[in-house]
């Protein structure tokens, strides 16, 4: 896994990036029994907009999201954190 933070706002170019650091570890780290390499972009603030069309053509696995320099609301924590734990989990291909 990949991960890289960014003090400032998401760029587009960032994806092309990631995708150069996610192909050197699947090149060169990544054993034959593992999945591919995931990106994780850390930005203080993103474009939704803007990250769907940098990312609609890539076919890397990568997320971009915003970071916070301080915890949100105890009640917003419990509630994020009950919807994670209700998600269905991704069957894995036998």
């Amino acid at each position: 896994m990949a991960f890289e933070l960014k003090i400032g706002k998401f760029k587009p170019e960032y994806i092309s990036k990631m995708d150069f650091y996610l192909e050197a570890l699947d090149r060169q780290k990544k054993k034959e029994n593992e999945n591919p390499s995931v990106g994780m972009i850390l930005c203080a603030s993103k474009d939704d907009e803007v990250v769907e069309y940098a990312m609609s053509r890539t076919l890397s696995p990568m997320m971009v999201a915003e970071y916070q320099l301080q915890l949100p609301d105890k009640n917003i924590l419990q509630k994020k954190l009950q919807e994670l734990i209700n998600m269905p989990l991704l069957e894995e291909d036998e």
